[in-house]
């Protein structure tokens, strides 16, 4: 059983647990299943707020796993309601904590299955390969698609970023998660040895 536990909902970067354990965050547009996603992943239904509101998420939030590596849950972005002070905030926020944080071993980008990839998606993408720091792409909510329309979604989406691999996700069946694990814990096994 997975040990998970809730450590603190950052607002400025005093705020950020003292580096050690490898990070593994949670990037995607507001509204695309990030905290449900962490919330199956780690086997708690309610570790991470889940809100029907997008945008709810204004902090950046660590959950310890097995006193392990953290998950990292970013704010949603690109939610138009959030005031234009509230956005710059988030973005530095976010930008100081990329930064700073050399325990951060994977970047997991979350796209909606359910459509094609936004130009924040892209932005977003752009901005992560500026940083060279190893990311996954998993498509949330697949469980809403039928077996053809998950098909067609995956192509779509993987020719869009021009990527060979996407991991179909859904927080409700479970699907894609084994795979998400898999990279999980192979970038935390590399970021520990490489410290040794």
């Amino acid at each position: 059983m997975i040990q998970a536990e809730f450590v603190v909902s950052a607002v400025s970067e005093s705020d950020f647990p003292r580096k050690g354990i490898p990070e593994i965050v949670f990037a995607g547009r507001s509204n695309v299943g990030k905290s449900s996603l962490i919330n199956r992943l780690a086997g708690k239904a309610k570790l991470a707020r889940t809100s029907a509101t997008p945008g709810k998420t204004q902090s950046i939030n660590f959950y310890r796993i097995d006193n392990a590596f953290y998950f990292v849950d970013l704010p949603g972005f690109g939610y138009a309601k959030a005031g234009k002070f509230a956005v710059q905030q988030w973005k530095k926020l976010i930008e100081k904590y990329f930064e700073n944080r050399p325990s951060i071993t994977l970047v997991i980008h979350l796209v909606d299955s359910r459509m094609p990839p936004t130009d924040l998606d892209f932005r977003l993408s752009e901005w992560l390969a500026k940083l060279k720091i190893p990311r996954m792409l998993a498509a949330t909510k697949s469980d809403k698609l039928s077996n053809n329309q998950r098909s067609a979604s995956m192509r779509t989406i993987a020719k869009s970023f021009g990527v060979q691999s996407l991991v179909m996700s859904s927080a409700e069946t479970g699907a894609g998660c084994k795979e998400i694990w898999k990279q999980v814990l192979r970038a935390a096994a590399a970021l520990e040895s490489e410290r040794k």
